[in-house]
């Protein structure tokens, strides 16, 4: 029961708590989920929307129910025989005096008992800071806002704190002084500007958040104090397992989740353990993880790519450059984005592991350290190395020779001898885990929250988890993945969306159709740069493809355009070119904002053009949704349902996709018969995709060998469409499903019958049941693509024990 048949992910917070979930939870049964996974549960910062800034992981979130909610929702999964994986945080936690260990800390300084649970700096060479942390939470600098009178010394609740607006921090007991000026030098905290954070600070941050301190889960007392209550739940029969938030934030994640197997199991065997972890051009987990795989980023490039057609990227990259002037690669992009954002937000953190390179007793100078260190971050492909007390393992050494090699080029002889004697101690502590932690720091706020942004070749290849500059993926490659999977890590998670992905899966399903209509495409864009010109070419490109992707088959004007507005601030914030969350530009974000309501004007013409455009997309957009949605669900791995998403996902980034989930709605159309290709006729609704969801899920609980222990073996298809399908069997014993699903399709008019003349499959043929449409296929007619895909563009076959 611990390990997940099919899991459906929640995002609680107190308008979702545990009570509204136990709600759903006949619902999520008949649609065949084994196991709800949940964004966290342990106590976080008051009115969080997502738990990720815990204050108290011994306690379950009072605003989600607590344990009496929580224990409810065991009970409710229970008796429809399900289980419950939870999400945990153990890189950091929210640095705010509801935080006990935090506030405690403040309170106590190095005396704390909770002093070294904290990533901080306290030998900090900074005179002032030294012993000290510091608290960048001012709105101006800390003489202006004492000659203001807005920190004062107030008694609250029995105790004296010092109050800046909304805050309070706690005295030190031994401090005296009457008054806040004489009071404040005696804290074990130093009140800061804000800006002050990227240079000053003395601990290290999730990302650059001021309001999220590191753990150092790494040391046994933390391990042991964050994971208790954690641990009982699994002895309690509460939870079958845990997904990891950002195990590459951790000083020693290989170790951690060796550590988090063995605890979890010796409360309760065959416990489920999956990381968030993004893995790029061609990275691969090792065995010695311990774990069962990722919580399924891979999966989603990876089915995501092998719908894009490789012979768009040529007129894709034309047409890009031209609009946005910008020559570069994507690796270019996002190498200048993280020297940049290295010195932005990071240079104290840079500062550190410069510092205890200078301890390794380096010759080079701090500027020229700094510069080497520089461009080698500059030049990593993956997020960090993970080497250990014996050094780096033969993936991570080729991946520092790569970053190395090219880093070397643009280096004088100086910093380049530098960059040699860097990489001499690089494997040994302190400098391996903070450079290890700071590349993974800069690859996620660098690349995927900055270059992503400035970047819109074709926006359904920016998704977390993928690299815009890779544009599409071959179908071998994609089975040669899927058999990967299988065999190393057949428990992986299967994701197409999750909170943090930057498009719906179905937004990205129909942008992806532009690469086969690339010169089509261009040319519009062309002509839409000219009759309607965007503040920035390149702002406009990234415009029109999010208005045609994310555009809604109940299209309402007004609701939509809301949401685009959210969405193009949070976009320009994120590109950090003319605007940015540290320093807002209003006007430009004004701009932006009227170009879009001038493309909304109905007399503008722009929506007639989209819409028209948008019709000509969405069959096969449609068509691509459907592919990716039976490959989630038959490949080698524990397919994720992300919540709402079996419906149509044309949601934008977050705050969008976390959007109320209308339940009433699903659930009042999940017991409806499934005609199949009257519901495909009928695709706007998003009644097929549930349907699919469902015959599949349910088929999954009726066999589920098949697809825990079912071998995956490639299909060779053969004929004048051949590159148009993707085709598989999984089988155990005598028992085989064959899956077919279409790609590609945009010439298409029609993807059934005719269309796949002269297109076979090879398979041993036999007696068939479509679980689509109910029909028995005799053995003659089952490797014929014509036949097969004569009602549906997709089809699976299940071949009975016995018949074949």
């Amino acid at each position: 029961m611990s390990i997940p048949r099919a899991t459906a992910r929640l995002q609680l917070h107190r308008d979702f708590p545990f009570d509204a979930a136990v709600e759903i939870v006949p619902y999520l049964a008949k649609l065949g989920i084994s196991h709800v996974y949940a964004s966290p549960i342990l106590a976080a910062r008051p009115g969080s929307t997502h738990g990720y800034d815990t204050i108290d992981p011994t306690a379950i979130n009072p605003e989600l129910g607590g344990h009496a909610g929580l224990d409810r929702l065991s009970d409710a999964l229970r008796r429809h025989e399900m289980g419950l994986i939870i999400d945990i945080v153990p890189n950091h936690m929210a640095a705010v005096a509801e935080n006990p260990w935090w506030r405690d800390v403040l309170r106590s300084g190095r005396a704390s008992r909770y002093a070294e649970h904290f990533d901080i700096e306290w030998d900090e060479p900074d005179p002032d800071l030294r012993g000290k942390v510091l608290l960048p939470c001012l709105g101006d600098t800390l003489a202006a806002c004492l000659d203001r009178n807005e920190i004062t010394v107030a008694e609250e609740n029995g105790e004296r704190v010092i109050r800046y607006f909304d805050q309070r921090f706690p005295l030190d007991p031994r401090s005296e002084g009457a008054d806040i000026r004489s009071l404040l030098p005696r804290q074990n905290y130093l009140l800061a500007f804000w800006r002050e954070a990227a240079t000053r600070i003395n601990w290290r941050r999730f990302f650059d958040i001021n309001q999220l301190v590191a753990l150092r889960i790494d040391r046994d007392a933390v391990f042991q104090d964050y994971h208790r209550l954690i641990l009982d739940l699994r002895r309690r029969g509460i939870i079958d397992g845990v997904r990891v938030d950002h195990v590459d934030g951790l000083a020693e994640p290989i170790a951690y989740c060796r550590k988090l197997r063995d605890a979890l199991d010796a409360m309760a065997p065959h416990s489920y353990l999956v990381i968030e972890k993004i893995l790029h051009s061609g990275e691969r987990l090792s065995a010695d993880w311990s774990i069962h795989g990722t919580s399924g980023y891979d999966f989603m490039d990876e089915v995501s790519a092998v719908l894009h057609d490789p012979q768009g990227e040529e007129a894709l990259t034309v047409l890009w450059q031209a609009l946005s002037g910008d020559q570069r690669s994507f690796p270019a992009v996002a190498g200048d984005a993280r020297r940049e954002i290295l010195g932005r937000l990071f240079p104290r953190q840079r500062d550190r592991l410069i510092a205890a390179l200078r301890a390794m007793k380096l010759p080079a100078e701090d500027a020229v350290l700094r510069k080497a260190l520089t461009e080698l971050l500059a030049c990593f492909r993956h997020y960090r190395l993970y080497g250990d007390e014996s050094g780096f393992d033969e993936a991570d050494t080729q991946e520092l020779a790569f970053a190395v090699n090219a880093a070397r080029p643009v280096l004088d002889a100086e910093a380049s001898a530098a960059l040699a004697d860097i990489c001499t101690v690089l494997p040994k502590a302190p400098v391996r885990p903070r450079f290890e932690q700071l590349s993974a720091t800069l690859t996620a706020k660098a690349v995927e929250d900055t270059a992503f942004y400035r970047y819109s070749r074709l926006l359904s290849r920016n998704e977390v988890g993928s690299d815009p500059g890779e544009f599409a993926l071959s179908p071998k490659r994609f089975h040669a993945s899927a058999a990967g999977r299988r065999a190393a890590f057949p428990a992986a998670m299967l994701a197409t969306a999750t909170h943090d992905t930057k498009r719906g899966e179905d937004h990205r399903a129909r942008l992806a159709v532009l690469s086969e209509l690339a010169e089509e495409w261009r040319a519009l864009a062309i002509r839409w740069s000219a009759q309607y010109p965007a503040p920035e070419p390149a702002i406009g490109l990234m415009i029109w493809q999010t208005i045609v992707g994310a555009w809604p088959p109940d299209f309402d004007a007004a609701a939509f355009h809301r949401r685009l507005e959210d969405w193009l601030v949070k976009a320009l914030r994120e590109a950090k070119q003319h605007t940015a969350w540290d320093n807002p530009n209003q006007r430009f974000e004004c701009d932006g904002k009227g170009y879009l309501a001038r493309l909304f004007d109905p007399d503008c013409g722009f929506l007639a053009q989209a819409e028209s455009l948008v019709a000509r997309i969405a069959p096969a957009g449609i068509r691509n949704s459907l592919a990716q949605t039976v490959l989630r669900l038959t490949t080698p791995g524990v397919p994720d349902l992300y919540q709402g998403a079996e419906l149509w996902d044309f949601s934008l980034v977050d705050p969008d996709n976390r959007r109320p989930v209308d339940y009433g709605a699903r659930k009042a159309c999940v017991d409806e018969p499934a005609d199949f290709p009257a519901l495909l006729a009928e695709w706007r609704d998003g009644r097929i995709k549930q349907a699919v969801i469902a015959r599949l899920l349910q088929f999954r609980r009726e066999h589920p060998r098949l697809f825990a222990e079912g071998s995956y073996e490639p299909l060779v298809v053969t004929g004048a469409k051949a590159a148009h399908l993707i085709a598989f069997t999984r089988q155990v014993d005598n028992e085989a499903l064959l899956v077919v699903v279409p790609r590609l399709t945009a010439g298409f008019s029609d993807a059934t019958g005719a269309v796949w003349a002269d297109t076979r499959i090879a398979w041993t043929p036999a007696p068939a049941l479509d679980l689509f449409t109910g029909r028995t296929l005799s053995g003659d007619t089952s490797t014929d693509a014509a036949v097969l895909l004569d009602r549906l563009p997709f089809t699976t076959l299940h071949v009975k024990a016995g018949e074949q």
